[in-house]
Formats: structure tokens, C-alpha cells, sequence
């Protein structure tokens, strides 16, 4: 049995960046590979060479397709990885169009801070372009859930189980050097109407556990009639229903209640707009991965004939005009760029609309600014002021919450020798642990960045 150990190089007592690294005598894994988002200070990082050469690591293995899980690795290309990105076919289906949506944005935001010569740095440049981010989805190569696949000349074996949350999430299992070391990802909720329940693990040596929400319960209120009440109020005082939605899994959780309102005849009368093109990408994925969701071709048709699918950016602008009642779904989640923004530029200063926030929201970005109260955020240089409503709908979370990251982990028929608590806020994290000593007697501990744990 070799030497052989963990270092959380992101998502280590912060929600974003998560960068999991095994390493056994020189030999390297990274479990994740995501960007850092929210306040700057957190952003910065992502341009802090990464405490390990790239080069030096030999497999980057992948839980799920999100940005913070997925968005660093162009950047590890272009800094010298080029060894195999392993994850399930629907995460590298759904990373093809994450990633090309994210060179594109780097590209474009560089460009606006040259032009209008806002930028620190002369030249402003990208964090990564299309290029790095096609060289990086090249090195993609895919494995089936459940069974366990060998990572070629390393000497480790990864299996791959359901996590729920989004189209092809997964739980990691990595079996090295005689010790099986677990990483959850994002564990998706039970009983979520559009993804599968999460597989349960029952052994590892080792668990590396997410804490999104450890310090929280989800409120167990019907999504669909508290989605219904907000476009019903919305609608009857004339103003647009504005959702900043993840483009992969929240919007295509919103269509389905939808749907479902309209199939019960409690949805107004009023166009529904996707205006994403990412989320319309996301949602065509259905359709290639039905194994991979709840979704029966006829419900996945009524949900697509649903909205009006918006890719044209002049079709967009004609929303944003259109003072007529209507509902919007528009990416990024967070309000950190997209089309989202121009949105609620146009609308959240009318108290007859209504802001609609759907998901986790971290902290430093407009969205856990908007979710919050703040009446005034910062949009393209501008303050826009903040009449909407702003209905919170914490129910529609696509992460477990704390109950159900116990209900998880209850699943286990013997403890972990230690539990590692990553990817959550300090509290959440540490609300989590003491849970898991006080309900299951495990040790667990939450690490500090970069800091160094013996297996």
C-alpha cells in the first residue's frame, strides 16, 4: 500500500471551485476541475497558478458538468493537462455546451473591458478562449454508470453512481492503492420530480462530502402552487415574471411545473419566453439521455411546447421592451452575466414585476444580492434600482439539503474512517460536520485550502 493523499485545491470552506486532488507517489487525480465565482477576492483565484503543475497531473475525473465543477479546465489546458477527462457521457455532453458558453463569455468581457479601456490589465485577456476550451472538451472520454472502469496507466479504478441534480451527475468512487475514496459531487434532492433519486454508497475508506446546504432544511412546499402564485399575482397587476435560471437542470425543472400549470389550467394566459440558448441546448438533451431523468417522451414534448425558444439576441432585446405580462427564464442562475442581466435591467425597476429566484446563490454575486433585499445592484456599469418583488422560491433548490445529506449518508452499512466536508459556506459546512459526529459518530473534518491529508 503506497503513500497516498488529498488536497482540496477549491471548494475547501468556500461553495465554487472544486478541485479535489489524490495523489499517490507522483502519480495524480483531480476530482473536479471548477471555477471559482462570487466575491472577488474568490474570483481572483482563478488566475493564481494552481498549487500543483498541470502538466504533473495524469486524469481529471469529473462529478458533473456545472461550472464550478467543470469551468478551470480550459485553463488546466492551456496551462499543460492533457492527460484524459473521464466522466459519464451525459456530463460530457452537457460540458461541451457549458464550456463553449464559457470561453464564449471570457472572450466577450474581455473584449467590452478593451473597448471601453476598463480594464486594469493592457490588454484585458481571457481567462481561457474557445480554443483552450475545445482542446479541453477533445480530451473528454466517457464511462457508464455502475460499473468500475480502470484509468489507464495509473493503477486506479473510478465507479460512477447517480447523484440526482442534474443531467448526468454522478458520485465518484475511486479505488487506488488499496483504499476506496468517495466524492459525492452535488447530491440531488429525493423524490425531485425530473432527475432520479441519488445511488446509494454503502462503503468507503474515505468520503469527500458536499455541504451545499448542511446548515438548512428545504421548505417542503408544493414548487408548482408556489410557482403558480407567483405568476398569478404578477400577471393580475400587469408585470413580467423575471427567473434567472440555471441554463442545466433549473430550467428545465421550471418548464415542467409549468407545464404542469397549464395542464391543471392555473397558468395565465401569457407568452413564456427561454431566452437562453444554453438552456435550450440542455433541454434538447432529454431527449438524447431518457435514461438519465424521470421524463416520459410525452411529458418531455409538452414541456418543450411549452415556452417560445428564444436564440436570436434581437428577439431577445424585443422581451426586454415588451412591457406586456409575461414569464422569462433567462441564464446565468446567479445573475453573473448572460442575457439575465439585460432583463433585469428593463424590469426590476417596475414594482409590477416580479424577480423570481430559484436556486443556490453565492454569495458576492447579484443573485445573492437580489435574494437578500438589496435594492440596488450593479448592472453594465450602472446601478439599477430594485422595485420588483422578489419571491425567493428556496424549494426548487436542486441540492440536498441537510436532511438529505444525512438520509445520504445513512446509507453506508460502516462509518468512513474520516469524512472530509467541502463545498459549502464556513457554517454550512461546519453545521454539517458536527451533524454527521452527533447523528452518526463519523469523524469528519472540514479542510482548509490546500491543506494536505494522509489516506
Amino acid at each position: 500500500m503506497g503513500d497516498l493523499t488529498l488536497t482540496s485545491l477549491g471548494a475547501a470552506s468556500t461553495v465554487t471551485g472544486s478541485k479535489h486532488l489524490l495523489d499517490s507517489n507522483g502519480s495524480r487525480i483531480l476530482v473536479d476541475c471548477g471555477l471559482f465565482q462570487g466575491v472577488k477576492n474568490l474570483r481572483e483565484l482563478n488566475w493564481e497558478p494552481l498549487a500543483v503543475d498541470p502538466a504533473s497531473i495524469d486524469a481529471v475525473v469529473i462529478t458533473h458538468a456545472h461550472l464550478d465543477h467543470t469551468g478551470y479546465l480550459p485553463r488546466l489546458v492551456r496551462e499543460g493537462f492533457s492527460g484524459p477527462i473521464v466522466s459519464t457521457a451525459a456530463t460530457a455532453a452537457v460540458a461541451d455546451i457549458i464550456l463553449r458558453d464559457s470561453a464564449y463569455l471570457q472572450e466577450r468581457d474581455a473584449a467590452f473591458l478593451n473597448k471601453h479601456k476598463a480594464s486594469k490589465h493592457h490588454p484585458a485577456q481571457p481567462l481561457y478562449d474557445s480554443e483552450d476550451a475545445e482542446q479541453a472538451l477533445k480530451l473528454f472520454t466517457t464511462r457508464p454508470f455502475g460499473a468500475a472502469s480502470e484509468l489507464p496507466d495509473i493503477g486506479a479504478a473510478v465507479t460512477f453512481r447517480r447523484a440526482g441534480h442534474i443531467l448526468g451527475a454522478s458520485t465518484v468512487e475511486v479505488n487506488w492503492d488499496g483504499r476506496r475514496i468517495v466524492f459525492t459531487g452535488d447530491l440531488g434532492r429525493y423524490d425531485d420530480p425530473v432527475m432520479l433519486d441519488p445511488d446509494p454508497v454503502t462503503a468507503a475508506d474515505y468520503l469527500v462530502m458536499e455541504s451545499t446546504y448542511g446548515d438548512r432544511v428545504h421548505e417542503r412546499a408544493d414548487p408548482a402552487e408556489a410557482l403558480g402564485r407567483v405568476i398569478a399575482t404578477t400577471v393580475q397587476r400587469g408585470g413580467t415574471v423575471v427567473v434567472p435560471a440555471f441554463a442545466v437542470g433549473r430550467a428545465q425543472t421550471l418548464l415542467y411545473y409549468l407545464w404542469q400549470l397549464r395542464r391543471a389550467g392555473r397558468l395565465p394566459d401569457v407568452p413564456v419566453y427561454l431566452d437562453s440558448p444554453m438552456a435550450i441546448n440542455a433541454s434538447d438533451l432529454l431527449g438524447r439521455f431518457p435514461d438519465d431523468h424521470r421524463l416520459g417522451p410525452e411529458i418531455y414534448q409538452g414541456m418543450c411546447d411549452i415556452a417560445s425558444y428564444t436564440r436570436d439576441a434581437e428577439q431577445s432585446r424585443k422581451i426586454s421592451e415588451s412591457r406586456e405580462p409575461k414569464i422569462v427564464i433567462s441564464a446565468s442562475g446567479m445573475a453573473t452575466g448572460g442575457r439575465i442581466l439585460h432583463h433585469l435591467k428593463a424590469f426590476a425597476p417596475d414594482p409590477r414585476n416580479t424577480i423570481a429566484v430559484t436556486g443556490y446563490q453565492v454569495p458576492g454575486t447579484r443573485g445573492a444580492s437580489i435574494a437578500a433585499g438589496e435594492r440596488q445592484i450593479r448592472i453594465f456599469g450602472e446601478w439599477v434600482r430594485i422595485n420588483a418583488e422578489v419571491a425567493d422560491l428556496k424549494m426548487l433548490s436542486a441540492h440536498a439539503d441537510a436532511d438529505e445529506l444525512i438520509r445520504w449518508a445513512s446509507g453506508f452499512t460502516a462509518p468512513p474512517r474520516r469524512v472530509f466536508v467541502v463545498h459549502g459556506e464556513p457554517p454550512a459546512a461546519d453545521a454539517l460536520r458536527r451533524r454527521l459526529d452527533r447523528e452518526l459518530s463519523w469523524q469528519a473534518t472540514v479542510p482548509r485550502p490546500n491543506q494536505v491529508f494522509d489516506l
